[in-house]
Protein backbone atom coordinates (compact mmCIF):
# COMPACT_ATOMS: atom_id res chain seq x y z
CA UNK A 1 0.00 0.00 0.00
CA UNK A 2 0.98 3.50 -0.51
CA UNK A 3 0.16 6.35 1.77
CA UNK A 4 0.83 9.99 1.86
CA UNK A 5 2.87 11.82 4.67
CA UNK A 6 -0.33 13.58 6.23
CA UNK A 7 -2.29 13.81 8.93
CA UNK A 8 -3.87 11.07 10.53
CA UNK A 9 -1.43 8.77 9.17
CA UNK A 10 2.26 10.22 10.24
CA UNK A 11 3.19 12.66 13.05
CA UNK A 12 4.82 15.82 11.41
CA UNK A 13 7.84 17.80 13.12
CA UNK A 14 8.30 21.29 13.16
CA UNK A 15 6.54 23.52 10.13
CA UNK A 16 6.00 21.53 6.96
CA UNK A 17 3.60 22.43 4.15
CA UNK A 18 1.49 19.74 2.30
CA UNK A 19 0.77 20.28 -1.72
CA UNK A 20 -0.28 18.16 -4.14
CA UNK A 21 0.48 14.99 -1.85
CA UNK A 22 3.98 16.46 -0.76
CA UNK A 23 5.06 17.15 2.26
CA UNK A 24 7.33 19.95 1.91
CA UNK A 25 9.78 19.88 4.78
CA UNK A 26 12.72 23.30 5.28
CA UNK A 27 13.68 24.17 8.54
CA UNK A 28 16.12 22.01 10.73
CA UNK A 29 14.36 18.75 12.19
CA UNK A 30 11.25 19.02 10.06
CA UNK A 31 9.93 15.76 9.23
CA UNK A 32 7.25 13.56 10.20
CA UNK A 33 7.06 9.70 12.17
CA UNK A 34 4.88 7.01 12.11
CA UNK A 35 4.59 2.62 12.90
CA UNK A 36 3.43 0.17 10.64
CA UNK A 37 3.79 -3.92 11.85
CA UNK A 38 4.99 -5.46 8.29
CA UNK A 39 8.05 -6.61 6.63
CA UNK A 40 8.82 -3.74 4.26
CA UNK A 41 8.63 -0.21 4.56
CA UNK A 42 9.64 2.46 1.68
CA UNK A 43 9.93 6.51 1.79
CA UNK A 44 10.32 8.20 -1.77
CA UNK A 45 11.82 12.06 -1.02
CA UNK A 46 11.24 14.90 -3.53
CA UNK A 47 13.89 17.23 -4.49
CA UNK A 48 13.63 21.21 -4.45
CA UNK A 49 15.18 22.92 -7.53
CA UNK A 50 18.76 22.75 -6.18
CA UNK A 51 18.28 19.42 -7.67
CA UNK A 52 17.23 20.47 -10.87
CA UNK A 53 18.43 23.32 -12.90
CA UNK A 54 19.41 25.52 -10.24
CA UNK A 55 23.13 25.85 -9.01
CA UNK A 56 22.94 26.74 -5.90
CA UNK A 57 25.30 24.42 -3.52
CA UNK A 58 23.64 23.41 -0.46
CA UNK A 59 21.56 20.91 -1.05
CA UNK A 60 19.29 19.23 1.57
CA UNK A 61 20.66 16.58 4.03
CA UNK A 62 18.35 13.97 5.22
CA UNK A 63 18.50 11.48 8.13
CA UNK A 64 15.96 8.13 8.30
CA UNK A 65 15.85 5.88 12.04
CA UNK A 66 14.07 3.01 12.22
CA UNK A 67 13.32 1.99 16.16
CA UNK A 68 16.44 4.75 17.03
CA UNK A 69 18.99 3.62 14.64
CA UNK A 70 20.11 5.57 11.65
CA UNK A 71 19.85 3.73 8.92
CA UNK A 72 19.82 6.42 6.37
CA UNK A 73 22.32 9.25 6.40
CA UNK A 74 22.25 10.97 2.84
CA UNK A 75 22.15 14.41 0.47
CA UNK A 76 18.42 14.84 -1.56
CA UNK A 77 20.46 15.26 -4.81
CA UNK A 78 17.73 13.94 -7.28
CA UNK A 79 14.57 14.99 -8.34
CA UNK A 80 12.83 11.91 -6.64
CA UNK A 81 14.32 8.81 -4.62
CA UNK A 82 12.88 5.95 -2.90
CA UNK A 83 14.78 4.33 0.01
CA UNK A 84 13.92 0.88 1.55
CA UNK A 85 14.62 1.69 4.95
CA UNK A 86 13.14 -1.60 6.91
CA UNK A 87 13.16 -5.30 5.60
CA UNK A 88 12.40 -8.39 7.76
CA UNK A 89 11.39 -12.23 6.43
CA UNK A 90 8.22 -11.54 8.93
CA UNK A 91 5.74 -8.76 10.31
CA UNK A 92 7.70 -6.85 12.99
CA UNK A 93 6.70 -3.27 14.53
CA UNK A 94 8.90 -0.33 13.14
CA UNK A 95 8.90 3.10 14.14
CA UNK A 96 10.13 5.13 11.60
CA UNK A 97 11.36 8.96 11.90
CA UNK A 98 12.35 10.85 8.48
CA UNK A 99 13.87 14.00 9.18
CA UNK A 100 15.67 17.10 7.24
CA UNK A 101 18.53 17.51 9.37
CA UNK A 102 20.39 20.45 7.74
CA UNK A 103 18.76 24.15 7.42
CA UNK A 104 16.19 26.19 5.69
CA UNK A 105 17.87 28.56 3.69
CA UNK A 106 20.15 26.60 1.36
CA UNK A 107 17.13 23.61 0.66
CA UNK A 108 14.04 21.90 1.22
CA UNK A 109 12.60 18.52 0.92
CA UNK A 110 9.61 16.47 -0.02
CA UNK A 111 8.44 13.55 1.81
CA UNK A 112 6.32 12.16 -1.59
CA UNK A 113 5.57 8.59 -0.37
CA UNK A 114 5.46 5.96 2.07
CA UNK A 115 5.09 2.45 0.44
CA UNK A 116 4.64 -0.79 2.97
CA UNK A 117 2.93 -4.18 3.36
CA UNK A 118 1.58 -3.72 6.60
CA UNK A 119 -1.93 -4.52 7.09
CA UNK A 120 -3.25 -2.50 9.04
CA UNK A 121 -1.61 0.39 7.49
CA UNK A 122 0.69 2.99 9.14
CA UNK A 123 -0.17 5.28 12.29
CA UNK A 124 1.48 8.41 14.30
CA UNK A 125 3.80 7.93 16.42
CA UNK A 126 2.02 9.46 19.43
CA UNK A 127 2.43 13.30 20.87
CA UNK A 128 4.82 13.69 23.97
CA UNK A 129 2.92 15.92 26.47
CA UNK A 130 5.67 18.57 26.84
CA UNK A 131 6.21 20.51 23.50
CA UNK A 132 9.42 23.35 23.23
CA UNK A 133 9.77 25.95 20.17
CA UNK A 134 13.57 26.36 19.70
CA UNK A 135 14.17 29.98 17.99
CA UNK A 136 18.02 30.59 17.10
CA UNK A 137 21.11 30.47 14.14
CA UNK A 138 23.47 28.52 13.28
CA UNK A 139 24.07 27.05 16.79
CA UNK A 140 20.10 26.03 16.62
CA UNK A 141 20.90 24.13 13.49
CA UNK A 142 24.03 22.30 14.29
CA UNK A 143 26.09 24.40 11.70
CA UNK A 144 29.60 22.73 11.07
CA UNK A 145 29.36 20.17 14.11
CA UNK A 146 30.27 16.95 11.16
CA UNK A 147 33.14 18.94 10.48
CA UNK A 148 36.14 19.25 13.46
CA UNK A 149 38.16 21.65 11.65
CA UNK A 150 37.78 25.73 12.39
CA UNK A 151 38.82 26.18 9.21
CA UNK A 152 36.81 24.36 7.30
CA UNK A 153 34.25 26.33 5.50
CA UNK A 154 30.14 26.04 5.52
CA UNK A 155 28.97 22.84 3.99
CA UNK A 156 25.22 21.73 4.22
CA UNK A 157 26.88 17.68 4.78
CA UNK A 158 28.59 18.44 7.99
CA UNK A 159 25.47 20.10 9.14
CA UNK A 160 22.86 17.89 11.12
CA UNK A 161 20.46 19.46 13.89
CA UNK A 162 20.36 16.06 16.44
CA UNK A 163 23.62 16.59 17.22
CA UNK A 164 23.13 20.06 18.11
CA UNK A 165 22.06 21.63 21.50
CA UNK A 166 18.58 22.38 20.77
CA UNK A 167 17.69 18.63 19.46
CA UNK A 168 19.49 17.02 22.66
CA UNK A 169 17.22 19.46 24.94
CA UNK A 170 14.11 17.94 23.55
CA UNK A 171 15.61 14.71 24.09
CA UNK A 172 16.57 15.35 27.61
CA UNK A 173 12.69 15.90 28.80
CA UNK A 174 10.89 13.95 26.30
CA UNK A 175 9.75 16.85 24.40
CA UNK A 176 8.66 16.93 20.84
CA UNK A 177 9.89 20.12 19.27
CA UNK A 178 9.69 22.59 16.57
CA UNK A 179 12.89 24.65 15.22
CA UNK A 180 13.21 28.12 13.69
CA UNK A 181 16.61 28.97 12.76
CA UNK A 182 18.70 29.89 10.34
CA UNK A 183 22.49 30.45 9.89
CA UNK A 184 24.10 34.06 10.13
CA UNK A 185 20.37 35.54 10.85
CA UNK A 186 19.51 37.81 13.91
CA UNK A 187 17.42 40.21 15.21
CA UNK A 188 18.67 43.98 14.00
CA UNK A 189 21.75 42.44 12.00
CA UNK A 190 22.90 39.31 10.17
CA UNK A 191 26.40 38.35 10.68
CA UNK A 192 28.37 40.88 8.72
CA UNK A 193 32.06 42.12 8.56
CA UNK A 194 30.63 45.80 7.64
CA UNK A 195 29.90 49.00 9.66
CA UNK A 196 26.31 49.16 8.96
CA UNK A 197 23.80 45.84 9.87
CA UNK A 198 22.30 43.20 7.60
CA UNK A 199 18.90 44.09 7.88
CA UNK A 200 17.93 40.93 5.22
CA UNK A 201 18.90 37.84 7.48
CA UNK A 202 16.49 38.97 10.40
CA UNK A 203 14.87 35.76 11.95
CA UNK A 204 11.76 38.28 13.27
CA UNK A 205 10.80 39.01 9.73
CA UNK A 206 9.89 34.99 9.05
CA UNK A 207 9.27 33.95 12.53
CA UNK A 208 5.60 33.79 11.03
CA UNK A 209 5.74 32.00 8.10
CA UNK A 210 6.23 28.28 6.90
CA UNK A 211 10.14 29.19 6.61
CA UNK A 212 12.58 31.26 4.48
CA UNK A 213 14.84 29.75 1.56
CA UNK A 214 16.92 30.36 -1.41
CA UNK A 215 15.69 26.95 -2.88
CA UNK A 216 11.84 26.20 -4.19
CA UNK A 217 9.42 23.12 -4.27
CA UNK A 218 8.50 22.85 -7.81
CA UNK A 219 10.93 25.09 -8.44
CA UNK A 220 8.63 28.34 -7.81
CA UNK A 221 7.16 28.11 -4.45
CA UNK A 222 8.19 31.03 -2.12
CA UNK A 223 8.00 29.27 1.68
CA UNK A 224 7.85 32.78 3.01
CA UNK A 225 4.62 33.93 1.43
CA UNK A 226 2.94 31.18 3.58
CA UNK A 227 1.94 31.81 7.14
CA UNK A 228 2.27 29.44 9.77
CA UNK A 229 -0.83 28.19 11.05
CA UNK A 230 0.68 28.28 15.05
CA UNK A 231 -2.33 26.02 16.64
CA UNK A 232 -0.32 23.36 14.76
CA UNK A 233 1.97 23.31 16.98
CA UNK A 234 1.49 24.93 20.66
CA UNK A 235 4.86 25.17 23.19
CA UNK A 236 5.18 24.88 26.46
CA UNK A 237 8.15 26.68 26.61
CA UNK A 238 10.34 28.41 23.75
CA UNK A 239 13.98 28.81 23.87
CA UNK A 240 15.41 32.01 22.12
CA UNK A 241 18.98 31.63 21.50
CA UNK A 242 19.94 34.54 19.35
CA UNK A 243 22.44 37.72 18.99
CA UNK A 244 25.68 35.74 18.27
CA UNK A 245 24.97 37.25 14.72
CA UNK A 246 24.02 40.68 15.86
CA UNK A 247 27.18 40.72 17.94
CA UNK A 248 29.28 41.46 14.77
CA UNK A 249 27.77 44.26 14.32
CA UNK A 250 27.06 45.61 17.80
CA UNK A 251 30.59 44.99 19.13
CA UNK A 252 31.27 47.63 22.56
CA UNK A 253 29.03 49.83 20.50
CA UNK A 254 26.37 51.13 23.64
CA UNK A 255 24.01 52.47 21.12
CA UNK A 256 24.37 49.65 18.53
CA UNK A 257 23.72 47.30 21.80
CA UNK A 258 20.86 49.61 23.43
CA UNK A 259 19.23 49.50 19.69
CA UNK A 260 19.10 45.57 19.74
CA UNK A 261 17.76 45.64 23.19
CA UNK A 262 14.58 47.43 21.88
CA UNK A 263 14.36 45.08 18.41
CA UNK A 264 14.52 42.51 21.05
CA UNK A 265 12.29 43.11 23.27
CA UNK A 266 9.88 44.11 20.35
CA UNK A 267 10.65 40.71 19.06
CA UNK A 268 9.42 39.39 22.80
CA UNK A 269 6.33 40.83 22.12
CA UNK A 270 6.00 38.93 18.47
CA UNK A 271 6.69 35.68 20.19
CA UNK A 272 3.90 36.34 23.28
CA UNK A 273 1.36 37.36 20.38
CA UNK A 274 1.29 34.12 18.82
CA UNK A 275 1.97 32.07 21.65
CA UNK A 276 0.41 33.91 25.17
CA UNK A 277 0.14 30.38 27.18
CA UNK A 278 4.50 29.74 26.41
CA UNK A 279 7.02 30.30 28.89
CA UNK A 280 9.85 32.12 27.03
CA UNK A 281 13.77 31.53 27.89
CA UNK A 282 16.22 33.51 26.27
CA UNK A 283 19.67 32.54 26.17
CA UNK A 284 23.29 33.25 24.31
CA UNK A 285 27.17 32.68 24.59
CA UNK A 286 28.14 29.60 23.19
CA UNK A 287 29.89 31.26 20.82
CA UNK A 288 30.81 34.63 22.48
CA UNK A 289 28.96 36.40 25.44
CA UNK A 290 29.53 39.91 25.13
CA UNK A 291 26.22 40.54 24.05
CA UNK A 292 24.11 38.74 26.81
CA UNK A 293 23.71 41.85 28.89
CA UNK A 294 22.27 43.19 26.25
CA UNK A 295 19.65 40.32 26.03
CA UNK A 296 19.10 40.27 29.91
CA UNK A 297 18.28 44.00 29.66
CA UNK A 298 15.78 43.22 26.71
CA UNK A 299 14.46 40.67 29.23
CA UNK A 300 14.40 43.05 31.87
CA UNK A 301 12.58 45.75 29.89
CA UNK A 302 9.79 42.93 28.62
CA UNK A 303 8.67 42.29 32.38
CA UNK A 304 8.24 45.57 33.41
CA UNK A 305 5.80 46.26 30.39
CA UNK A 306 4.39 42.85 31.29
CA UNK A 307 4.51 41.85 34.73
CA UNK A 308 4.30 38.31 36.29
CA UNK A 309 5.33 36.67 32.30
CA UNK A 310 7.16 34.08 32.44
CA UNK A 311 10.02 35.25 30.36
CA UNK A 312 13.63 34.35 31.25
CA UNK A 313 17.31 35.16 30.85
CA UNK A 314 20.03 32.84 30.71
CA UNK A 315 23.68 33.52 29.76
CA UNK A 316 25.30 29.98 28.20
CA UNK A 317 29.00 29.29 28.74
CA UNK A 318 31.22 30.19 25.47
CA UNK A 319 32.99 27.31 23.95
CA UNK A 320 36.38 26.05 25.52
CA UNK A 321 39.12 25.51 23.79
CA UNK A 322 39.49 21.28 25.19
CA UNK A 323 36.19 20.36 23.31
CA UNK A 324 37.36 21.54 20.34
CA UNK A 325 36.12 23.37 17.18
CA UNK A 326 33.82 22.69 14.30
CA UNK A 327 33.49 24.10 10.93
CA UNK A 328 33.88 27.96 11.13
CA UNK A 329 34.62 27.80 14.20
CA UNK A 330 31.42 26.74 15.49
CA UNK A 331 30.54 24.00 18.80
CA UNK A 332 31.29 20.64 18.59
CA UNK A 333 28.37 18.07 19.81
CA UNK A 334 31.17 18.22 23.16
CA UNK A 335 30.46 21.83 23.57
CA UNK A 336 26.42 21.47 22.68
CA UNK A 337 25.93 18.86 24.82
CA UNK A 338 27.12 21.14 27.69
CA UNK A 339 24.56 23.50 26.90
CA UNK A 340 22.04 20.85 26.43
CA UNK A 341 22.18 19.95 29.66
CA UNK A 342 21.95 23.86 31.10
CA UNK A 343 19.15 24.77 29.19
CA UNK A 344 17.65 21.30 29.61
CA UNK A 345 18.13 21.95 33.89
CA UNK A 346 16.77 25.10 33.93
CA UNK A 347 13.31 24.59 31.42
CA UNK A 348 12.90 21.76 34.30
CA UNK A 349 13.31 24.55 36.82
CA UNK A 350 11.30 27.06 35.18
CA UNK A 351 8.11 24.47 34.24
CA UNK A 352 8.87 22.36 37.17
CA UNK A 353 8.99 19.14 35.10
CA UNK A 354 10.56 16.13 36.76
CA UNK A 355 13.56 14.60 34.90
CA UNK A 356 12.67 11.42 32.66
Amino acid sequence: MNYKAETGKVKKYGRTWMHDGILWCGLSGSGIGFTCMGTRVAVTIAGDDTTYGNETEGKARIAVYVNGIRVVDDMVTRREQTYEVFASTHPQQAEIQVLKISECAMSVMGIAGIETDAADGIFPLPEKKRKIEFIGDSITCGYGVDMEDPEVPFATEYEDVTRAYAYKVAQKLDADYSMVSYSGYGVISGYTEEEVPDTKELVPTYYNKVGFSYAHPYGTTELSELPWDFTQFVPQVIVVNLGTNDDSYCKDDPMRQQQFSEKYTAFLEQIRQYNPQAAVLCTVGMMGERIYPAVEEAVQQYCLDHPGSPVYAMPLTEQEKEDGLASDSHPTERTHEKAAEKVAAKIREIMEWQSI
